[in-house]
């Protein structure tokens, strides 16, 4: 893998407003397609900066939108009440359509992904922003009256825990309904996890109960990402 190089940049969203977020750059730039990345619950933290590090050196610019504009927390109460005073709509149809922006000044394709509050972000963003290529969706989603799966036109991936108690498996289920009813182009995996199984600070003590941090699923989740970008965005 090549080296991955990080620096927070300003863009500006579709109404003009500006914001920062978090880059990560490839060694080789030319020709690199690129990824908004959208944050869990507890902001731009340094958890999500090396998730958008390690797809720079898998090769791709990722961008993360800084959603809580600077801030972020460890407390799960102080992230539920950050999560709460997000404007989801504004989020999908301004931050998240201005880092898409962003990076296709630079990149002729461009893919999201997000976890956990950015998981269902993306499922919303997917639905607003024609010029995203394709979706990776972890482990959240919205209430599913939020989407319309027959504006989601490109091809999408979920992965999913099955001992999910936030985003259990019947509102996945449900969600899979939705969308197989619409004919959109996705696939769902699911693996016998915790929330947050992809989150490598999800361990020990500290951590949010009913989260936990699965290397051997978390390996295999991003096995099937990367080649899931690869196809879809080279």
């Amino acid at each position: 893998m090549t080296q991955a190089n990080g620096t927070t940049i300003t863009f500006q969203r579709p109404d003009g407003k500006e914001l920062q977020g978090y880059l990560a750059t490839p060694e080789k730039t030319e020709g690199a397609p690129a990824v908004v990345v959208i944050q869990e619950w507890w902001g731009l933290n340094d958890q999500i900066r090396g998730v958008a590090d390690r797809l720079a050196r898998c090769g791709y610019l990722a961008l993360v939108p800084d959603l809580y504009r600077g801030k972020s927390t460890v407390e799960a109460e102080e992230a539920h009440h950050l999560m709460s005073g997000l404007d989801f709509g504004d989020a999908a149809s301004q931050d998240i359509a201005g880092a898409v922006q962003y990076l296709k000044t630079r990149a002729s394709r461009v893919a999201i992904t997000g976890f956990c509050m950015g998981g269902a972000l993306t499922l919303l963003a997917l639905g607003q922003n024609p010029d995203l290529a394709a979706g990776v969706a972890w482990y959240g989603l919205p209430p599913l009256e939020y989407i319309d799966p027959a504006k989601i036109r490109v091809p999408l991936m979920g992965h999913w825990a099955t001992q999910d108690t936030f985003f259990t498996p019947e509102s996945v289920d449900a969600l899979e309904a939705k969308l197989s009813e619409a004919k959109v182009d996705f696939t769902f995996h699911r693996y016998l996890a915790h929330h947050a199984f992809a989150n490598e600070t999800a361990v020990g003590p500290g951590r949010l109960p009913a989260t936990q941090f699965d290397p051997v699923w978390a390996e295999m989740a991003w096995d099937r990402t990367l080649t899931f970008l690869a196809r879809t965005l080279y």
